[in-house]
């Protein structure tokens, strides 16, 4: 009978060490790996942060940071960040750290949650329609279509509107030969797709994620070559 207790006293503790073992793991697996990026910072724009180190992820800063985040352009940080579930491309910024001299002071630590209002992530891309443009007397090409990106180039002119003068965006169109084809005005620009444009300031031309917001008049096209207007979500070469 003793030996029998003894056993059984034996089998429970097992378990209960091979439970304890798996929670641990478990436990180590679902906690976020905070990894350690150093470096200088070449792109700041709204929650965004690009270094080199980061190999190709984008860091997010859910708060404020001492000086603004724009001021960290051309300094060397360290950073440390964790993963962020269903952003494959993004990563969380925990802390900053700025060198001076030979030695680092902090300047951001997060205190709060991440809104991700203007992101779009890699997989919703999809939904955007590469259109074709040949020629601005082909609407079909884009009329009725409300989430597309063309291939073109961002310029900023200054146009008159009565007395007044005033900026305008917009996506040029080109075909193969370098001639314009037509033109897209530009709403608004994210502050996503903005920190694209910084990251692909060395870029003559990529490719323009757009919401469409409306169309063009034709007599209006006719004259000025624009099509539609929209608001740039995001930008990238392909």
């Amino acid at each position: 009978m003793a030996f029998r207790k003894k056993g059984l006293l034996l089998s429970v503790l097992t378990i209960s060490v091979v439970l304890l073992a798996s929670a641990a793991a478990f436990s180590q697996q679902t906690q976020p790996q905070v990894k350690e990026f150093e470096g200088v910072v070449k792109v700041a724009v709204g929650h965004y942060l690009y270094i080199p180190q980061a190999q190709g992820l984008d860091i997010y800063v859910a708060g404020e940071v001492t000086g603004g985040l724009a001021s960290l352009v051309g300094k060397e940080v360290r950073v440390k960040a964790s993963p962020i579930v269903d952003k494959p491309n993004l990563i969380l910024a925990e802390s900053i750290e700025i060198k001076e001299g030979t030695t680092y002071s902090t300047v951001y630590t997060r205190s709060s949650e991440p809104e991700f209002k203007d992101y779009l992530n890699p997989h919703d891309r999809e939904a955007y329609l590469a259109l074709n443009i040949t020629n601005i007397n082909k609407p079909e090409e884009w009329e009725g279509k409300t989430k597309v990106k063309v291939y073109g180039k961002l310029q900023t002119s200054k146009v008159k509107e009565g007395s007044q003068e005033k900026e305008v965006t917009h996506i040029v169109l080109t075909d193969k030969k370098g001639k314009e084809i037509a033109r897209i005005i530009v709403n608004n620009i994210s502050d996503y797709a903005n920190f694209y444009l910084q990251k692909l300031r060395l870029f003559d031309k990529f490719w323009f994620y757009l919401d469409v917001t409306g169309q063009v008049d034709k007599k209006v096209r006719a004259k000025t070559r624009e099509l539609f207007l929209g608001d740039l979500i995001f930008c990238g070469l392909f």
